[in-house]
């Protein structure tokens, strides 16, 4: 079995993404800075033989013998990332750099998490990973759209240069257990709002659309882009092409919740996608892939951790 290193693995998804691989019977080095993760939800993977923890932040060298890396490492959610933006992009350059570097020496097989957010807030719906996207270069979102677009180029040319065997992941809205309460994204929001008897906080007219991928499809999705055959690089998109608004989203919260919660609008975001849905025709054909949970089942799911916590 192989020695992996999952970079951001104490996060939402590198823990699940650790939890998986452990249970496949690889070893895993997981490694954090905890600016935006919590050491709480690896706790229970702390005494696992093959579990190793360390506190590092991939801006910074690191060197340690591993058969592949998942690259989860980057503030994910926009009150994350634009605490501090120049930090975003650090991680996204040079933390991104240090990997390459890493997996070049160890010859390592290397998986970039990517995002949707590199298609910006696109002209052509859905999107396919043939569309090179609308990002503006110098918004708030920019650290993360821009730094992710970079890492991604970071990575095919170390491919080309290098040689370098590289799968690109670009993730859509991903959701599920572990959730942080304060990261902004729209599934927790509405939930946690939700159960404290809040107004759900409602951005624009809540036309907009999204598309939803439960935790479990996403890193079963990883996983077999991680050990598709050599030469498949990607970028390939993983997500849920079901679509739904955000205030379907808000209604679906408030009948599993039993919340008398009201909506209240907001005004919408600066460069906040309208609309974001995957084409996922290369994962189903490469991979073997689509996502199985539905939103309903995975929305349960999520609100009884979020009730229990």
């Amino acid at each position: 079995m192989a020695s992996i290193l999952v970079t951001g693995g104490a996060g939402f998804l590198g823990s699940h993404l650790c939890e998986r691989l452990l249970a496949d019977g690889h070893g895993v080095v997981c490694v954090d800075n905890f600016y935006t993760s919590d050491r709480h939800n690896v706790a229970h993977l702390l005494d696992h033989p093959g579990f190793e923890l360390l506190r590092h932040d991939i801006t910074q060298p690191l060197f340690v013998e591993v058969d592949q890396v998942y690259n989860l490492a980057c503030p994910a959610s926009p009150v994350h990332y634009q605490r501090d933006p120049v930090m975003t992009v650090r991680t996204n350059v040079l933390g991104t750099i240090n990997m390459l570097g890493l997996a070049r020496r160890t010859n390592a097989r290397i998986l970039q998490a990517s995002t949707s957010e590199v298609y910006g807030d696109p002209e052509v719906h859905p999107q396919p990973e043939g569309y090179w996207g609308r990002v503006n270069p110098i918004g708030p979102r920019s650290c993360y759209d821009e730094g992710k677009r970079c890492a991604e180029t970071l990575f095919f040319d170390y491919h080309r240069q290098h040689g370098l065997d590289i799968k690109v992941a670009r993730i859509f809205n991903t959701y599920g257990p572990r959730m942080q309460r304060d990261d902004g994204r729209v599934v927790s929001n509405f939930i946690c709002q939700a159960l404290e008897g809040a107004p759900l906080t409602l951005y624009g007219d809540g036309e907009q659309t999204r598309s939803f991928c439960y935790v479990d499809d996403m890193v079963e999705a990883l996983v077999r882009l991680m050990d598709s055959e050599s030469g498949f690089t990607g970028p390939c998109n993983l997500g849920n092409p079901e679509q739904v608004t955000v205030r379907e989203l808000a209604e679906r919260v408030l009948a599993l919740t039993g919340s008398d919660s009201e909506i209240v609008h907001r005004p919408m975001p600066k460069d906040d996608p309208l609309q974001r849905r995957p084409v996922i025709d290369l994962a189903r054909e490469r991979l073997g892939w689509e996502p199985h949970v539905r939103l309903g089942e995975g929305l349960a799911r999520t609100v009884e951790f979020f009730r229990a916590s």
